[in-house]
C-alpha cells in the first residue's frame, strides 16, 4: 500500500494564521504537504492559487494587498524587506504610484523580478518595521527608494514633502540615504532635498519659489513664523519680505499638515493687517496659469512696503 500522507494541521493553521493565509512551497513540504497536492490545489477549480514562483494563497477570489506583501517577502527570502511607495504606505504616509511592490534583499541574494514584486539588490539593508509577518523599510529609506522610482520633479517633491511634513523622518536623514549610496545619482531628489533645506514645504511652494527665482521680485524667506513685538503670535507665512512686511500665502492645503491647529486663515489674515503686514493669499493654479498678475501684485505690495517705516515683527525659522 501507498504511504498515507500525514500533513501536520496545527502547524499549518499557525503559519496561515501568522501570515495572512499565504504559504511558502518550502513551509508545505516540512508539514508533511507533498509537492504534487499542491500542484492539484493549485489547480483552476483547486482550493488555493499560486502568487509566486512557490508561494500560494491557500483560499481563492481576491488577493488581499496583505496576502501580496506576505507572498512578496517569501518570495524574495528571509532578510527581505519591502521599500518605497508600499513601504511608505505601511507608515501611514501618502505616494503615488501602482501597487507594485519593490523589496530589498541582500546583495549576495539572487532573485528576479516577477510579477507583481520588483526585486532590488542592496548592499546597505536598512533598518525596518514591522506589522506582523510583514516588514518594511525605515521611512527615509522608503522615501528615498519611493523617489527614485518616479521621473517628475513634482513627484519627488510631494514624496520628500510628505514624509517631512509628517514628521516621519527628516531632511538629514533622507540627505543621508541618498549620500549613503541609495539612489547616489538621483538628480531629482536632491533638488527637492535643497528645496525643503530652503524651507519648502509643498510641491506648490516650490513652483512659486521657482517664478519668484526666475523673476526680478527680491528674494523672501520661507515657511517662517511670524511674531510681533508685543509678543502676539500672528502666524506662518509661506514667504516673507521682511523690509516691505509683505507675505504671501500658497493656499494649497495637500502638504501642510501642521498648520490645522493654528486659527483659520481669515483670522489671521486679520491679525497680519492689525500688525501692517500687507498678505497674499494664492491658490496653486494661480501660480501656473496667472503669474504675470500674481507678479504684479507682489511687485507693488512689496514697493508700497518699502516706503515705510520697517514693521517690528520677528520671523522665526517655522517647525516641519
Amino acid at each position: 500500500m501507498p504511504k498515507r500522507t500525514v500533513i501536520d494541521d496545527g502547524a499549518l493553521q499557525r503559519i496561515l494564521t501568522a501570515q495572512h493565509q499565504v504559504i511558502s512551497r518550502t513551509q508545505a513540504l516540512e508539514i508533511g504537504i507533498p509537492q504534487s497536492t499542491v500542484n492539484t490545489w493549485c489547480k483552476a477549480d483547486g482550493k488555493w492559487q499560486k502568487l509566486l514562483p512557490g508561494v500560494y494563497l491557500t483560499a481563492t477570489g481576491r488577493i488581499a494587498m496583505e496576502q501580496r506583501q506576505v507572498a512578496a517577502l517569501l518570495y524574495a527570502g528571509p532578510q527581505s524587506v519591502i521599500t518605497g511607495p508600499v513601504a511608505m504606505r505601511l507608515h501611514r504616509l501618502r505616494c503615488p504610484g501602482g501597487d507594485a511592490i519593490d523589496v530589498l534583499i541582500p546583495w549576495t541574494v539572487r532573485r528576479q523580478s516577477i510579477g507583481f514584486v520588483r526585486v532590488h539588490r542592496t548592499r546597505r539593508m536598512p533598518a525596518f518595521s514591522r506589522t506582523g509577518p510583514i516588514r518594511f523599510a525605515s521611512p527615509a529609506r522608503a522615501v528615498a527608494d519611493a523617489a527614485h522610482g518616479f521621473t517628475k520633479l513634482d513627484e519627488v517633491r510631494a514624496v520628500v514633502a510628505e514624509g517631512v511634513q509628517r514628521q516621519a523622518c527628516s531632511i538629514a536623514q533622507i540627505g543621508l540615504e541618498l549620500t549613503g549610496g541609495v539612489n547616489r545619482d538621483s538628480l531629482h531628489l536632491r533638488a527637492a532635498l535643497a528645496e525643503v533645506r530652503d524651507g519648502i514645504r509643498s510641491v506648490a511652494e516650490a513652483r512659486f519659489r521657482q517664478r519668484v527665482r526666475n523673476s526680478d521680485l527680491p528674494q523672501p524667506r520661507y515657511n517662517v513664523f511670524l511674531r510681533a513685538a508685543d509678543g502676539t503670535d500672528i502666524g506662518e507665512a509661506d514667504a516673507w519680505w521682511a523690509d516691505a512686511g509683505v507675505s504671501a500665502e500658497i493656499d494649497s492645503r495637500e502638504y501642510h499638515f501642521y498648520r490645522d491647529g493654528w486659527l483659520k486663515t481669515d483670522a489671521k489674515h486679520s491679525r497680519m493687517l492689525k500688525y501692517g503686514i500687507l498678505p497674499h493669499h494664492f491658490a496653486p493654479t494661480r501660480i501656473d496659469n496667472d503669474w504675470p498678475a500674481v507678479y504684479g501684485n507682489l511687485r507693488s505690495s512689496i514697493h508700497e512696503g518699502r516706503q515705510r517705516p520697517p514693521l517690528r515683527i520677528v520671523a522665526f525659522e517655522a517647525l516641519g
